[in-house]
Order: structure tokens, then sequence, then C-alpha cells
């Protein structure tokens, strides 16, 4: 069996990676508190092999994503915690700091995220240690923001050399200025993805411009926000996946 590990940085990976497991339980018929609904868990009921790429079994017969997820601000983990899949996750995989990147891409990678890569990197050492034979890691971030470009480049060089012969596939936010909150989101992008170049096997990018435009266009959207192009960059996350998989089969 081939296990891959999500692994979800900063802000606007935290909340791309929450709706992405929410929709992976709909799509497997997982609850909440990590059952299989009543009628199935009755049943012979086998997962079969996507299913356990991403969730693994406890004892108990219960589905625990293969996810982590770090923020250097606790907002966006709190929020995890508070809501309805709140134990879906393991809780020490919901790991926040006290002080955030202020948008800061050295921040994120050069002081506040260096006090911090060695805790989330344990905790991603669990998850590794527990798969019988891992294929890669999927990492979902903003490369706008401070930690999800700072950190994500810190915890993707570190994967680099921690796990050389595993693949590494990130999923990238990319700014849009017509939604821009800092004029340093551009900076940011640039550092990042020097970053990606080095470190990741498969990039892809989701162009958060691209989408505002869809909205605005396709689906009269007068006012679009965040919740908007979070939930179209889920539907392009789970696309790109499929098609990937379909590549991996044609070559085999």
């Amino acid at each position: 069996m081939r296990e891959i590990i999500s692994i979800c940085v900063g802000q606007g990976g935290v909340q791309l990676g929450s709706a992405i497991w929410e929709l992976f339980c709909v799509e497997h018929g997982i609850q909440p508190n990590r059952k299989l609904p009543h009628h199935r868990a009755l049943g012979n009921y086998e997962p079969d092999e996507t299913f356990t790429i991403f969730f693994c079994e406890t004892g108990t017969r219960k589905y625990v994503p293969r996810a982590a997820f770090l923020d250097l601000d606790s907002t966006s983990i709190d929020s995890i915690r508070a809501g309805a899949y709140r134990q879906l996750f393991f809780p020490e995989m919901l790991v926040s700091g006290t002080e955030d990147a202020a948008n800061n891409f050295a921040r994120g990678c050069c002081t506040i995220g260096k006090e911090i890569i060695n805790l989330f990197t344990e905790q991603i050492r669990k998850l590794a240690e527990s798969c019988d034979s891992l294929q890669g890691f999927a990492i979902n971030h903003s490369v706008g923001g401070g930690t999800g470009s700072g950190f994500g480049s810190l915890l993707l060089e570190r994967l680099s050399r921690e796990y050389e012969k595993k693949s590494r596939l990130t999923f990238d936010i990319y700014p849009s200025v017509s939604t821009s909150t800092a004029i340093v989101e551009l900076y940011n992008s640039v550092l990042a993805t020097h970053s990606l170049l080095e470190h990741a096997d498969v990039s892809i990018m989701l162009d958060n411009e691209a989408i505002y435009g869809l909205c605005k266009r396709n689906l009269d959207i007068e006012t679009v926000s965040y919740t908007h192009l979070r939930a179209h960059e889920t539907s392009l996350h789970l696309v790109c996946r499929l098609l990937l998989e379909k590549k991996k089969k044609k070559k085999k």
C-alpha cells in the first residue's frame, strides 16, 4: 500500500486543507467522529486502496486522516479545533504558534519558523513511521503570506533532506491583486517560488486572480470573498489529484 501524508501550512493552506478533508470524508462516508455510518460498520466493509492512501485505521475501527496542520498564528488552527470536524484529526497534528509571521517571508523562514520547525517535523515523522510504504507528501500553502511562503520553504527544504526519495507534490495558492491585503505578497511569492523550483517535484498553481475572474465573469458573484476562492481551489485541487492518479495508472 502506498500512503500520502497531507501537510497544510499557513492560513490559506489550513483553510484549503480543512475544506479538502471535509470533501474526502463525504466521498468515503466517514463521519466527523471518525466512524463509518452504522449500516456500513455492521457489514464486512473493507476500505479500498484510495481510502487507505489518505486515512489510517485505529484499533477501534475509526479512520483518521494522515494530515498535519501548522500556522504560526493560532486563529485558523483554532477554527478547526472548534469546528464540526474537530474530532476527526489527531490533536497533536494541529500545531500552532503564539506569534504570526506578519506577512514576512524572513520571519516564517529564518526566525519564528525555525523555533517551531523541529516540533512540526517530529509530528510528520510519527505519521511517516505509521505508514507501510510512504509514497510522498502533498503540501497545501499560500505563497503570499509569511507562514505559507517562509515556513513552507523551510519545511520543503527539510523534507527534501530527510525524505530525499519521497515525492513532494505542492498545491500553491498565488495571490491576486484584486483581493491582496498586503503589498509584500508579490515579494513573498517570488522568494517562495525559488524554493519550490529547488525542492518540489511537482507544483500545481492555484491562481487567485484567475479564480477571481471566473467568479466575477462566469458565476456572476458581485463581491468575491476568500470563501468563494477557497471553494473553487478545493475543486481544482481534487481534479489535479485525479489527473495525476490516472497518469500513474497509465504508466503502470
